[in-house]
């Protein structure tokens, strides 16, 4: 538990407490009657209003329309499922400014909807909440979707045989082996619309926003630190007091499971109820995922001279100047960060995930939350803290290209930690005392006994911390060097910029980074075991 403690004390704690410091700190002493007069104005008011409505509308939409996929996924077996999963976790890896661009495409003037039906809806904020379903039905599928599938569908069919109808075996076997799942996944989606800012940049306009938002313009365009830390005081409030209770949850639903090979519990669609279920899964997924998706590819194509590929070509010149190096070689750059910094998210998140394993108590259910923090902080408070803390010996980064993977580490190892966790507290702690009595060192128990079970987690875990590492952005943007920007700080640069070149290009950037994290997300899908795990 120490290393991982250290690793977010150093490069988390300390960056978002120097920063919330010197905003609230003048002429050597503190200004906390700052946190009162924020609070109490009242556009600041309706900010934190409007951030915890969109919040909880979004992660009950995201759960209503993704849990029949989760089943889907988990239960039917159909062509071209592996793809399809690899599809539809791409929008979550996705920079949110250029999938922000992309609904606008569909939903606001002269867009997909504004042309066939003449509906807009740019200036509401369904747009808002469609997009956030549109980033988080992964998250869902396959938090859950990995549990259920490799549940033993013995013990429902056995509450059947007992009398039970399909609903009533489902409601009480089912549900409670999914119910720590399913809280995990609407944590995350909450925590991931709670701190929305692309999203919100692009479709709220000056209607809504967000206290991501609002931290943003305070730092970025107001130049107003106090506000922003008096902000970020409350986002991080409110986000350990969402952790706290979910892990009060979690901890009394928890329980070890009965797992299977999912290649077993998978079938056919049997029954013109599945195959309506899957048909209806299967058009969700072509109108919320493919069609953004594919704008995005058509408006990459959709060169001055014709469809082509001459804004790809434009990618292989720094042109005007906006970049010291070309486009594309930010794919590189983007690919290599992400490699370091998934194999320091599964260091770390590995470790910290087996040491909450093996302990118990206040102080490390306490740990626990604290660990998913940054998931739930303000990126911009955090690229700024690594500028102004990460500048002297023996910690002087500044010209390091290793501050980038730690950044993206930060976002990556809570993924690891979640993915990992319900997986390892569902082995049956009596392998590990069975191997132990017989003789065997801890290493050899791990390797042994618990590495063949959690094999295939560790894979999922990986795949994903690689994946959000190469779509980070909001702490990226501020410490990435000139002469080596990552994908998504090319994409907002080339948005930043009037022109069509600039846009087409923008466009032709997410398609390639979309290709790429669909590419790599499809070989994990293909690396999987066979051993029975679970599965963000």
């Amino acid at each position: 538990m120490a290393l991982p403690a250290a690793f977010f004390a150093l490069f988390f704690a300390y960056p978002v407490a120097t920063i919330v410091g010197r905003g609230l700190r003048q002429d050597g002493g503190w200004r906390l009657g700052r946190i009162g007069d924020v609070l109490g104005d009242g556009s600041i008011r309706h900010v934190l209003w409007f951030t915890c409505w969109q919040a909880a509308a979004s992660t009950a939409l995201t759960l209503a329309v993704a849990l029949p996929g989760a089943y889907v996924f988990a239960r039917l077996d159909f062509p071209g499922k592996r793809l399809l999963r690899a599809v539809v976790t791409v929008p979550f890896v996705l920079p949110t400014v250029v999938a922000g661009s992309a609904f606008l495409a569909l939903l606001g003037h002269n867009g997909f909807t504004d042309a066939l039906f003449g509906v807009r809806l740019d200036t509401s904020v369904w747009a808002i909440l469609i997009a956030h379903v549109f980033f988080n039905y992964a998250v869902v599928v396959r938090t859950v979707g990995g549990l259920w599938a490799q549940l033993d569908p013995r013990q429902e069919e056995a509450a059947r045989m007992l009398g039970a109808s399909r609903f009533a075996a489902w409601r009480r076997v089912v549900l409670p082996a999914l119910g720590p799942s399913v809280a995990a996944a609407g944590l995350m989606v909450f925590l991931f619309t709670f701190t929305s800012f692309g999203v919100i940049q692009v479709l709220g306009g000056p209607t809504y926003s967000t206290l991501e938002v609002e931290i943003y313009r305070q730092t970025a365009e107001m130049l107003d630190l106090p506000t922003a830390a008096v902000l970020t005081l409350v986002q991080l409030a409110a986000v350990v007091a969402i952790l706290t209770v979910h892990a009060w949850t979690v901890r009394r639903r928890e329980s070890a499971l009965r797992l299977v090979d999912a290649a077993r519990t998978a079938h056919r669609p049997r029954g013109r109820g599945e195959w309506a279920l899957l048909g209806a899964v299967l058009a969700v997924i072509a109108l919320l995922i493919l069609l953004p998706l594919g704008v995005l590819a058509a408006r990459s194509l959709d060169a001055p001279g014709g469809y082509g590929f001459g804004f790809y070509r434009a990618l292989g010149s720094s042109g005007d100047g906006t970049f010291l190096v070309a486009p594309l070689e930010t794919v590189w750059n983007s690919l290599r960060y992400a490699a370091v910094a998934t194999v320091i998210a599964l260091v770390i998140g590995g470790l910290a995930a087996a040491a909450l394993t093996r302990r118990a108590g206040r102080f490390v259910r306490g740990f626990d939350a604290l660990l998913m923090l940054p998931l739930g902080t303000s990126a911009v408070t955090v690229g700024f803290g690594f500028l102004i803390t990460l500048d002297t010996p023996p910690l002087d980064l500044r010209d390091s290209w290793l501050l980038v993977p730690l950044a993206q580490a930060l976002v990556g190892a809570p993924f690891v930690i979640r993915v990992m966790l319900p997986v390892l507290r569902a082995v049956d702690h009596r392998l590990r005392e069975s191997a132990a009595v017989l003789g065997a060192s801890p290493v050899k128990v791990w390797r042994e006994v618990e590495l063949p079970i959690v094999g295939r987690a560790l894979g999922i875990a990986a795949g994903f911390a690689f994946a959000v590492s190469l779509g980070e952005f909001g702490a990226t943007v501020f410490i990435a060097r000139p002469d080596s920007p990552t994908l998504p700080v090319a994409v907002a640069r080339l948005l930043g910029r009037a022109g069509e070149v600039n846009y087409g290009q923008a466009m032709a950037l997410s398609t390639i980074l979309m290709l790429v994290c669909a590419a790599s997300l499809l070989i994990l899908e293909n690396l999987r075991t066979t051993a029975p795990t679970g599965e963000f």
